[in-house]
């Protein structure tokens, strides 16, 4: 019967990716025509194997109907980052030899649980990501133009600190946890640049504190001020790492997404976004667990463990750390009318 599902699963996955899977903002940007992706959950389009609970139900409930290995009920954030290029979204690493599979718009190499260093899931890190695009680029299959006319896209970080603190790290030696793991980043920035990427778009820190998986402790009625602390103090170092960074290039090839202020700028200006709707229960996941222990998707015996709202669209947030499609497309128009002055 397991192998009955997961042979559904990739059948509907080879219909997916024969039909477009951008969001619907599209728009060509100044003739970026390849997406190439390193990070986590918040850009995985479907690299995790079948054991990742992306691929179970409810994910994908609002796009496109079922599993296809995204960590939300539909798009997210690197979905509309090609959007914004007017691109279709990046096949996955994982399904690059699959019959009907593209690599004409970039690849995707994130993979859901990873960071920069070695976290609690088994999956390629930031360094093996870039160790499988530098052999993609060995195969030739992409050309020096190619690149030329290329973003990379970098979600890293978040999934470090749960695997720091989950190790029994303590709060006095976050800081010095902070600067090394950043240092690594920025070796692993300069990297790709290396590789002849010559825009290379990283996603700062969102408000760690209004994930659900902290709000959780309020009744989902505010964020923590620690997490929320934990984000400022490592986007002010990763800023000064990049800005040290574009002082060694010609060019400013490194450029930060301020996702902490997208976020809090989307939670809060939702409502007057043209045709949309005001988020209920800001801080609350639409799909959640029924009692600790367990995460959305999680099923025990037969029985699910979590409970589904209504409407996935009046939700920010999908389950414990991931925001819903309709999340990521609010942060999405929050970081869009600054998106070409960044690129």
């Amino acid at each position: 019967m397991e192998k009955q599902s997961h042979l559904l699963i990739i059948i509907c996955f080879c219909l997916f990716i024969c039909f477009p899977t951008t969001a619907t903002e599209t728009g060509p940007a100044r003739g970026l025509t390849k997406l190439f992706v390193f990070g986590d959950s918040y850009v995985d389009a479907g690299n995790r194997n079948f054991s990742a609970r992306s691929w179970n139900h409810p994910y994908g409930l609002t796009f496109p109907g079922r599993p296809v290995g995204r960590y939300s009920d539909g798009r997210v954030f690197s979905d509309y980052i090609a959007s914004w290029m007017g691109i279709r979204s990046p096949i996955p690493y994982r399904w690059r030899k699959m019959e009907n599979a593209s690599i004409e718009y970039g690849m995707n190499f994130a993979f859901g649980g990873t960071g920069v260093f070695k976290t609690l899931v088994s999956a390629p890190n930031m360094t093996v990501q870039i160790d499988l695009f530098q052999k993609q680029l060995q195969k030739t299959l992409y050309s020096k133009a190619d690149i030329n006319s290329s973003i990379a896209l970098v979600s890293m970080a978040g999934n470090d600190y749960t695997a720091y603190l989950a190790r029994n790290g303590t709060t006095e030696g976050l800081s010095a946890f902070t600067k090394a793991m950043i240092k690594q980043l920025g070796l692993n920035l300069q990297r790709i640049e290396s590789l002849g990427v010559q825009k290379i778009v990283v996603m700062n820190l969102q408000p760690l504190g209004c994930l659900p998986s902290e709000t959780i402790s309020y009744l989902y009625k505010n964020c923590s001020t620690s997490g929320n602390s934990l984000s400022l103090v490592h986007n002010q170092v990763l800023e000064k790492t990049v800005e040290k960074l574009n002082n060694k290039s010609k060019e400013s090839v490194f450029v930060i997404l301020d996702m902490y202020r997208a976020f809090l700028s989307a939670m809060k200006k939702e409502a007057h976004q043209p045709g949309t709707m005001k988020f209920k229960d800001l801080l609350m996941p639409c799909c959640e667990a029924v009692t600790t222990g367990y995460k959305c998707g999680n099923v025990e015996g037969g029985k699910k463990m979590y409970v589904v709202c209504n409407n996935s669209n009046s939700k920010f947030f999908w389950d414990d750390v991931h925001p819903s499609q309709a999340g990521w497309r609010a942060v999405y128009l929050a970081l869009k009318s600054s998106a070409y002055s960044y690129i």
